[in-house]
């Protein structure tokens, strides 16, 4: 194995997905050498505990990849690739660990600055694009010592055919209509913490991978999010949807083994 190829990977979902929606990437990155991981978030994939019932704070959803991180050794250096809501949980191990990373690889992700709440990109996503907010059905419950109700939604089939999925093949969308677990973007949480540290996650070098069909991040919000905190490097996968992993994998595949080579130390 070269020592290219010996770098460890770390994959992230977003909301209400898991560590299956990478699986054409796992199966190709494993495939060409690389130590890859897909993590199953709290209440995500095939993680036993039940949102809201099991998890309603961001910390608590989180946690599976900071334990991860926790796990790598000292002295050694990991890639981590985060998706859409993940970009999220990207921030907090990046905070909380920059030492061990190589490079943050953003696939239209939510990217958070230095400056404001880790909620203020959802905000702002929120206030270009409430129509598509709008189609999202949620729920809310009321959890003791919370101010707010807790909010959660599960994406209905016509919700992911038309802005997650529009790209992808009727088999990758029926699998999503049966994988897909209860959400939450934790806005009350995210909006009480303070902004990640210029120091520790803004020490890390970022990648963003634009998703130029993405119908729910769209490109022009994604060009935003960089714009307000500029990234190392950008790179494009023209025709890819919101989920580039199962839409175009062997370019998305392309990308990360290009930006592997380019990062790993």
């Amino acid at each position: 194995m070269s020592e290219q190829n010996s770098q460890k990977i770390i994959l992230v979902h977003g909301g209400g997905h898991g560590a299956w929606c990478w699986y054409k990437v796992l199966a190709m990155l494993r495939s060409q050498g690389y130590s890859v991981t897909a993590v199953d978030l709290a209440a995500c994939g095939s993680d036993p505990r039940r949102m809201p019932e099991d998890v309603s704070t961001f910390d608590v959803y989180a946690q599976p990849l900071m334990d991860l991180m926790d796990s790598v050794a000292e002295g050694e250096k990991v890639v981590l690739v985060g998706h859409s809501f993940g970009g999220l949980s990207l921030a907090k191990a990046m905070d909380a660990f920059p030492e061990k990373i190589a490079v943050a690889v953003f696939v239209t992700a939510i990217m958070p600055d230095t400056i404001h709440s880790p909620s203020y990109i959802l905000d702002q996503h929120y206030l270009q694009l409430p129509e598509k907010y709008a189609k999202i059905e949620t729920k809310s419950i009321v959890i003791p010592g919370r101010s707010e109700p807790f909010i959660f939604s599960t994406l209905q089939p016509t919700f992911l055919a038309s802005y997650l999925y529009q790209n992808c093949s009727f088999e990758d969308l029926t699998l999503a209509e049966i994988m897909v677990r209860p959400a939450s973007i934790f806005r009350e949480d995210l909006n009480n913490k303070g902004a990640f540290s210029k120091e520790r996650y803004g020490s890390v070098d970022k990648v963003f991978i634009i998703c130029g069909e993405d119908a729910m991040l769209t490109a022009d919000f994604q060009h935003w999010m960089i714009q307000n905190n500029p990234v190392k490097e950008v790179v494009e996968i023209k025709e890819a949807d919101h989920m580039a992993m199962l839409s175009k994998p062997k370019e998305l595949c392309q990308c990360l083994t290009t930006i592997f080579s380019n990062y790993a130390k």
